[in-house]
């Protein structure tokens, strides 16, 4: 049986900056249903945020909601009672976060940000190729969306500080994926030194 390290480090080799005139911010999926485990990253979060304002880069908030059992697709069956519906308290982005007016809300019903949304088309349209993904959970929507974004032909970065789910041993296993595949590894500092700031 191979040995196995908490370690993502090995894998992040790759090192480039986000280039703020073809970038966005996901936030993904910072709802009061994660609460628990969203509530630690807040700060990292709104730091994120903060950078990516003083670079002008654009921030998009995204809700996982279920509208009806016609939306719940496979997640009905793996999730059983524990979905999302709108309209709830649990549906609802933390107050905690640093939102303004202007900021995107996206609407989703299952992992990826970019799945029956119109995400990939509005992106190119405005003429972005990079993407930041922040949020929860690390190794379910986040990194779905990552690898989904990767795939279409964006560029990812993926943010270590700012991203969360239920184990460290999830989150290093994702981080790990993300690094030798398909994501530039950052957390607030990188970002911080990579935009200038």
């Amino acid at each position: 049986m191979a040995a196995t390290s908490s370690s993502y480090a090995k894998f992040d080799v790759r090192r480039k900056n986000p280039d703020p005139e073809r970038c966005v911010l996901l936030v993904i999926d910072m709802q009061n249903h994660f609460s628990s485990m969203a509530t630690p990253i807040v700060a990292s979060i709104n730091k994120t945020i903060q950078l990516c304002r003083e670079s002008n880069i654009p921030i998009i908030f995204t809700r996982h909601i279920h509208k009806s059992t016609e939306d719940y697709g496979m997640l009905a069956e793996w999730w059983n009672n524990d979905l999302i519906l709108d309209g709830t308290a649990a549906s609802e982005l933390m107050s905690e976060l640093k939102r303004s007016s202007g900021d995107r809300v996206l609407e989703k019903c299952t992992y990826s940000a970019f799945q029956k949304t119109g995400l990939e088309d509005d992106l190119k349209g405005e003429g972005i190729r990079e993407v930041i993904v922040t949020g929860v959970m690390t190794n379910l929507c986040c990194e779905t969306t990552a690898r989904d974004a990767f795939v279409r032909g964006f560029r990812v970065f993926f943010s270590t500080d700012a991203t969360a789910t239920a184990s460290k041993e999830l989150h290093d296993a994702s981080l790990k994926n993300l690094a030798y595949g398909f994501a530039y590894l950052v957390d607030c500092q990188r970002l911080k030194v990579g935009l200038g700031k």
